[in-house]
């Protein structure tokens, strides 16, 4: 079938739940897709920061296809071999003691929300249940987590919320202070809003909402989300900040571009869940557990290779970014972490994104002004040039 034909069809058949652009991808190799005319796209999302080692990864596809061959799923009824394993590199590599899995981000934000509290339930045998979430975040789309979702445009037509969350500004450590009350038994953050736009706090913001959380007997929960699994260039975001969390979600990356999701926490706070407490018949399974294996292990090998490469290219991309900048009004500022990059824009971005997908480049607009750029980690010097060299020519003829 055409192109065209597909299009129509994928009308017709699936929900319209999503605002696509006009393209059909067949095949993926590396930082490039192919659509099924065969034209070739060089990929600056990245799946939302799924494919952080590129499309096809050979040593993630290797992983799932040996695995495949074994044993695709059993039930949590019984221990597996992969989900063992995979656990043991998360908690080995991070602040974390226990680990619970799941199927996405969303999944592993409500295992984190329900973990809190009957932590505070349990352990400290108290009605509190409240928590502080940000302005402009994003955890989510069960009810649960767009309740902690800090965006009222996806929470519209979905009221009533659940109760117990409060949201202040994000990156105001006073504003948190304020929020606390009798009920409130932890903090959610993200260490870099992703969805709200690509903002960045303050270099202190986390180590003192940590020592916040510290003085008033409060969980500090992370979700690293989009941000984990080497993105900002460090395995976890965290670890640029010098803290630990006591909750940690994680997906997106995880997998190599299988769906999987993992809520992580310390011994102390883990021990509230027993069995019954949650679960979910699919999380962890062994097939997705073998590909998130090779995904870490790919990221830590050659003492992270992966990881210090992505810090380079993000550093040459941002270089090129702010050049543009300089030249071009329209840009209002370049900021990010690694590479999960935004530029804000003084006008509506679509257009941009438009422009860039007829000239055979895949990129994101969040916010409806920042243009968000999340390439694979192994993307080049050479192919930033070609991405930079066509915003330029975008920008220069103002298709804007």
């Amino acid at each position: 079938m055409s192109q065209e034909e597909l299009i129509e069809e994928s009308k017709k058949y699936l929900m319209n739940t999503y605002a696509r652009l006009p393209v059909v991808m067949r095949k993926g190799r590396g930082s490039r897709l192919y659509d099924v005319d065969g034209k070739e796209y060089i990929d600056f999302v990245s799946g939302v920061a799924v494919n952080n080692l590129g499309h096809c990864s050979p040593k993630v596809t290797v992983a799932f296809q040996k695995q495949a061959q074994r044993l695709v799923h059993v039930s949590n009824f019984y221990h597996n071999e992969p989900q063992i394993k995979l656990a043991k590199l998360l908690v080995e590599h991070s602040f974390a003691d226990k680990v619970f899995f799941c199927n996405s981000g969303a999944e592993a934000n409500e295992a984190a929300i329900k973990l809190a509290r009957k932590f505070a339930r349990v352990q400290r045998g108290e009605d509190r249940f409240e928590i502080i979430t940000m302005e402009q975040s994003f955890h989510g789309r069960t009810l649960a987590t767009l309740s902690a979702t800090g965006q009222t445009k996806y929470q519209k037509d979905f009221e009533p919320m659940l109760a117990g969350f409060s949201c202040v500004p994000f990156n105001d450590v006073g504003a948190v202070a304020k929020a606390i009350t009798k009920k409130t038994i932890a903090v959610l953050v993200e260490p870099i809003q992703a969805e709200g736009g690509v903002r960045i706090p303050s270099e202190d913001y986390l180590p003192r909402l940590r020592k916040l959380c510290d003085e008033q007997g409060l969980l500090l929960i992370l979700d690293e989300v989009q941000t984990g699994i080497g993105r900002t260039g460090r395995l976890f975001a965290y670890e640029h900040y010098e803290i630990e969390a006591d909750i940690m979600t994680l997906a997106k990356g995880l997998g190599g571009g299988l769906p999987i999701g993992a809520m992580l926490a310390k011994d102390s706070v883990a021990g509230a869940f027993v069995p019954g407490s949650h679960a979910s018949t699919m999380g962890g399974n062994p097939l997705a557990c073998a590909a998130a294996i090779a995904t870490i292990e790919a990221l830590l090998e050659e003492d992270g290779f992966v990881l210090d490469h992505c810090q380079l290219m993000a550093d040459y991309f941002q270089k090129g970014l702010w050049s543009l900048a300089r030249r071009y009004p329209v840009i209002k500022e370049v900021r990010g972490k690694g590479l999960l990059l935004g530029v804000e824009l003084t006008i509506e971005g679509k257009p941009i994104v438009q422009a860039c997908l007829e000239e055979g480049f895949l990129i994101n607009c969040t916010m409806d002004r920042v243009l968000r750029f999340i390439p694979p980690l192994i993307i080049t010097q050479e192919e930033i040039d070609l991405l930079l060299e066509t915003l330029d020519r975008i920008f220069k003829r103002g298709v804007v």
